[in-house]
């Protein structure tokens, strides 16, 4: 190969890290495990011998396989840990890119700025994802976010391509089953800014009025602080939960943020003096692995 061979090549390689940092959250729920599979990916890559590598007429697939494989080894090792965390697990929210604590003046390109906010990045959506096995998982999200072809997905998951299109019904079946209503995004924003209100006023009532009935809320403290152990059912019951917070962390302010693209919430804790501010980029202590 050329030496402007090898530089286009080298050039493709590294513009598909977005791509592939946008593939990794959406298997992993969390922005600093995709951070270190497309590392690990990366690393696997530019250790290969060159003469491997000017071989592979596409490296954006590779690359892509190999992620892929790395978050399924990695689902597969959450789902362990996961049997021994206390409490209900959920995805690490992706906030807004101003909390990130990254910017020009720090000269680093932070990866949040790289995600593609959609609708497969919200939190509903992730939650969904939750409840796939990692097969589902990587299949569902590979062909029918990413529109990657089964004969590809099969590459990664190491079955045929029968088998990988049989995951992805799977999983599209637990999507649909678990999938509902979503509002418009103005009513979204009205209705989270009126449970605030009523949050801030400890008005029960209110916030009954607000919550639907058959609502469920799912609480993750991550090892950091406490939370509910188990989700909570129903409005009335949510409401007074929500009050209690309120009388137990007095002067908390709930902030007006954008979290994984939608209108929501951000209570900031507070930070000890050795915090530099923004987001912490590891968002949740998890049991050892």
């Amino acid at each position: 190969m050329s030496r402007g061979a090898a530089g286009a090549n080298a050039e493709e390689t590294a513009g598909e890290r977005r791509q592939l940092l946008n593939v990794a959250y959406r298997l992993l729920g969390s922005v600093a495990e995709s951070e270190d599979a497309v590392q690990e990916a990366y690393t696997r890559w530019y250790a290969l011998p060159r003469g491997r590598r000017d071989e592979i007429t596409s490296p954006g697939a590779w690359l892509t396989t190999v992620t892929g494989r790395i978050c399924l080894d990695v689902l597969g090792s959450a789902r362990a840990r996961r049997e021994r965390y206390v409490g209900a697990w959920l995805p690490d929210p992706l906030p807004d890119r101003t909390e990130w604590g990254l910017g020009p003046s720090t000269g680093l390109a932070d990866p949040a700025d790289q995600l593609v906010l959609d609708e497969s990045v919200t939190m509903a959506f992730l939650v969904v994802l939750e409840s796939m096995t990692p097969a589902e998982r990587v299949a569902f999200v590979l062909h029918d976010v990413f529109r990657y072809p089964f004969a590809e997905i099969a590459a990664v998951l190491g079955r045929t391509p029968a088998a990988c299109k049989q995951l992805a019904a799977s999983a599209r079946r637990r999507a649909g089953a678990a999938q509902a209503p979503v509002s418009a995004a103005a009513g979204r924003a009205d209705a989270v800014r009126r449970v605030k209100e009523a949050w801030e006023s400890k008005d029960i009532a209110a916030l009954v009025d607000l919550l639907d009935p058959a609502a469920v809320m799912t609480a993750d403290g991550g090892g950091l602080v406490g939370a509910a152990l188990r989700p909570i059912e129903g409005g009335a019951r949510i409401a007074q939960y929500m009050v209690a917070i309120a009388d137990k962390a007095p002067g908390l302010e709930l902030l007006e943020r954008s979290v994984n693209g939608a209108a929501g919430r951000v209570g900031p804790r507070a930070r000890g003096r050795h915090d530099r501010g923004g987001v912490d980029r590891n968002h949740r202590r998890r049991p050892p692995r």
